[in-house]
């Protein structure tokens, strides 16, 4: 199993806001520091948000690119239905050429819809758009001449798109949440799956799983190529209590806040209990009981390739997170190997 770190690029610990050029130095110091650690995967989300300073992934990533060298580097995710397809191969294809081949992208339609109105896209187009668009995403993977024509971006005629990556097939994750017809997709164009489990029991998720294997089998993929990623809220620190102390307060008061907005309600230290138990989807803990729980994660699936964790959305302070970095490199991938 591969083992990563997905950031929104917060630039909020708990109740205080740092300037943005110091949040992204720190952003930076975290990348740098999980490749020294030998983790496998740094992804950058996209929003579009004051909060976030993520809006141009491939932008940090390629800073990130710069100071690193081993760890592979993606969005987590971008938010395909609203970008054009050729910036977006663009901007990755560069990005594999400056990191020597560590590149990848996450594609997803997004969990938010700020982007839809700043890019001038209607929502009602949410799944036209990321279908259209998906499917030109991968034509230009695979050819350096493309003739496409859609609906939503002018046609293209035999036409080169530059730079091609260092990697030969420039990896194309599918990110997904709980749509069935997502599952299927991925599994019939035999594209990686990335799925966000955020709340309830990651085994609720099998079925869907299931459906994605079995459509790629019916597309005729091997069950090599068919893999599965999940990305989940986690944290870790020297021991379960001072794992549990850091992340409880910064995660409740997220999570209540965005449930006021939402029609949720506030979230009790009951329901953050059963999640962080052994069937909860929150990977918080000891490195004992995280690399247990991914273990855990991958057998009620069926087997999980990649874990990533989304840690910078509980108000943890830049040391928190570095020092999780560091346990999770130097204990939790270990143990998760040694047991695996």
């Amino acid at each position: 199993m591969e083992i990563g770190i997905d950031s929104f690029a917060s630039a909020m610990y708990g109740s205080k806001a740092l300037s943005s050029v110091d949040a992204m130095e720190q952003l930076l110091d975290r990348i740098t520091s999980a490749d020294q650690a030998g983790l496998d995967t740094f992804g950058i989300g996209e929003h579009h948000k004051k909060e976030f300073l993520d809006s141009a992934p491939a932008v940090i990533l390629a800073a990130a690119a710069a100071r690193t060298k081993s760890i592979r580097l993606s969005s987590a995710v971008t938010v395909l239905s609203t970008s054009d397809p050729v910036r977006v191969f663009q901007h990755f294809a560069t990005l594999d050429l400056i990191s020597r081949g560590r590149a990848e992208i996450v594609v997803g339609r997004g969990s938010a819809i700020e982007a839809y109105p700043l890019f001038g896209f209607d929502l009602k187009d949410y799944d036209a758009l990321f279908k259209e668009k998906l499917e030109l995403l991968l034509m230009l993977r695979d050819k350096e001449f493309v003739s496409w024509s859609g609906k939503f971006r002018p046609a293209l005629n035999d036409q080169p798109v530059y730079p091609r990556p260092f990697q030969e097939k420039l990896p194309i994750w599918l990110g997904v949440g709980g749509t069935p017809e997502s599952f299927v997709r991925a599994g019939t164009l035999g594209l990686p799956l990335m799925v966000a489990i955020i709340g309830g029991e990651t085994e609720r998720f099998r079925p869907l799983v299931d459906l994605y294997r079995e459509a790629g089998r019916r597309a005729g993929f091997t069950p090599e190529q068919l893999k599965v990623g999940i990305h989940s809220p986690g944290y870790v620190a020297a021991t379960n209590e001072e794992a549990i102390a850091d992340y409880y307060p910064g995660y409740s008061a997220l999570w209540t806040r965005l449930g006021k907005e939402r029609g949720w309600p506030p979230v009790t230290q009951s329901q953050f209990n059963r999640l962080i138990a052994p069937k909860g989807v929150l990977v918080v803990g000891g490195p004992d009981q995280v690399a247990e729980k991914l273990l855990r994660h991958s057998e009620a699936l069926g087997g999980v390739d990649r874990f990533t964790f989304q840690m910078d959305n509980a108000g943890l302070s830049h040391q928190q997170l570095m020092s999780s970095i560091e346990l999770i490199g130097r204990k939790v991938i270990p143990l998760v190997k040694q047991n695996g």
